[in-house]
């Protein structure tokens, strides 16, 4: 049974098995601020293994107190976990140790198994393991290789097991995730991976499937015959902030729409699967990417929009453009925004424009899928502006779920206004400290894979963007169009709309 925490009326799964957990890249940034305060989160609410240990694995030579105290004061300033308890960071603290090694050296590697053979007899650990990649992606191939040839990849006895995270982003294009992919299934089987998306931890991404088949009142109107269009919308108010050397090589789509945005698209249009668990889920979740109309040429300049913030202003203050941030040149090209029109050729969607979009310095922080349904067939209340139906989740940063509908307003005559519906996650369950991290490394604690991607939807999400950056790569002298700082993004991007007849939906 999973173990019920009744702080804020949060559930934690339960993790029974004891394991071990072996950190890369435990000094970076993203250890320190997600990983190990959501390893702390599981481990006070009995989440993490009745048993656990967690080993570190950096370059950076550090003693075991010395990991213990930096972590510890970096967990002192995240929000997500609430306010650190003393008492029971210091018992979490006892398990963590740390290992130094080149992510390269075969030696760290023997010197890393030894040490987890004396851990897991000391503290009866029953040889679990769960390796954990959160280092820059270009050392992926490397630790994955010396984790094969120093053997950890296989479990220790008939009864532990052997699990791999590793962080996007999987590949930069389609070649290099197919031979990533290979690399790591040359060392562990399928069923060991666990590709990570912090997105489908979340409480409302996770409630999509919930929403849709669990309630008869939505789960009949999700399709062709009731839906105009769907939008799909993740927007940051930041810019790359000190991110601009990465930002660099990397881009709007890269970064945001062939993982987080194409999740979100799939797991709104999945059909029905047989049963909720990780392989009939991702299943469906691959026949959508399957279905998705592919880009060619003149796909990509009718239906893909790209942009570049410039200077502009938010809450009164001036902001700098993407060429003026550090580590981007002052010639840049790199798109900070993308807006596009996907079409879904399937017999649920056909004809149903999904429409998907994602920039930096836009002007409000969300991450939310709007549904607008069709107008009602005959408009009885003729000269009478009725609004379309919409149903909105808001994923972050408030979680909730919206419905709007018309309304007669008060008084004589028949006047119709647009009124909504709103549930807030916090509201009806209370506040939730649990991090969308914590959620999902207790999922693969579990051996539950169904929020994790897998070999083949990695691939076919970056089919489908492999073509764009072709066209974008191909056309050297195309003008990228920049929009200010603090506003919702190109003209270009209202335009893609409203040649359809339609708007964005700007919360």
């Amino acid at each position: 049974m999973p173990a019920e925490s009744m702080r804020s009326g949060v559930s934690y799964g339960g993790a029974t098995d004891p394991c071990t957990v072996i950190l890369f890249g435990a000094s970076g940034d993203l250890a320190k601020r997600k990983v190990i305060p959501a390893m702390y989160d599981l481990a006070v609410h009995d989440s993490l293994g009745e048993r656990y240990a967690i080993i570190g694995f950096a370059r950076t030579a550090m003693s075991d107190d010395s990991f213990r105290a930096t972590v510890g004061e970096a967990a002192k300033g995240i929000s997500e976990v609430g306010p650190i308890d003393p008492a029971k960071w210091d018992a979490f603290a006892s398990n963590l140790h740390y290992h130094a090694g080149d992510y390269s050296d075969p030696q760290a590697y023997a010197n890393l198994a030894k040490r987890l053979t004396v851990l897991e007899s000391e503290k009866n650990l029953g040889g679990n393991r769960l390796f954990y990649l959160s280092t820059p992606p270009e050392v992926y191939p490397d630790i994955i290789e010396q984790l094969g040839k120093a053997g950890l990849s296989k479990p220790a006895n008939e009864n532990s097991w052997v699990r791999v995270i590793v962080e996007k982003p999987f590949g930069r294009d389609l070649a290099t995730a197919k031979e990533l992919n290979k690399k790591v299934q040359c060392v562990f089987e399928e069923h060991q991976v666990y590709r990570i998306d912090h997105y489908l931890g979340k409480d409302t991404v996770q409630n999509l499937l919930v929403l849709r088949f669990g309630n008869g009142i939505f789960e009949p109107l999700w399709n062709r015959n009731y839906v105009d269009h769907v939008q799909i919308t993740a927007g940051e108010t930041l810019g790359v902030e000190r991110r601009g050397g990465f930002y660099e090589t990397a881009g709007a789509l890269r970064d945001m729409i062939q993982s987080h945005v194409l999740q979100l698209t799939s797991l709104c249009s999945v059909e029905p699967p047989a049963s909720f668990d990780a392989t009939a889920v991702r299943n469906e979740k691959l026949k959508v990417l399957q279905s998705i109309r592919p880009y060619d040429l003149e796909g990509v300049a009718q239906a893909v929009i790209r942009g570049q913030y410039a200077p502009g202003q938010f809450d009164g203050k001036k902001l700098p453009g993407y060429r003026q941030e550090p580590g981007v040149s002052p010639t840049s090209r790199t798109e900070t925004f993308v807006a596009m029109r996907v079409l879904v050729d399937n017999w649920r969607w056909a004809g149903v424009p999904f429409y998907l979009r994602t920039g930096k310095r836009l002007a409000k922080r969300t991450t939310e899928i709007m549904i607008q349904f069709k107008r009602a067939p005959h408009v009885v209340f003729r000269g009478k502006e009725v609004e379309p139906n919409r149903l909105v989740l808001n994923i972050q940063p408030d979680e909730g779920i919206s419905v709007s509908f018309g309304a007669k307003r008060p008084g004589t005559e028949m006047s119709i206004g647009n009124v909504t519906m709103n549930f807030s996650y916090r509201e009806g369950f209370g506040e939730s400290t649990r991090s969308a991290y914590a959620t999902l490394v207790n999922d693969c604690v579990r051996g539950d894979a169904t929020l994790f991607d897998r070999a083949d939807s990695v691939e076919a999400a970056w089919s489908l963007v492999d073509p764009i950056l072709d066209v974008w790569s191909a056309a050297k002298s195309a003008k990228v169009p920049e929009y200010a700082a603090g506003s919702w993004g190109p003209k270009e991007s209202d335009n893609l709309l409203e040649r359809d007849g339609r708007s964005w939906y700007n919360p």
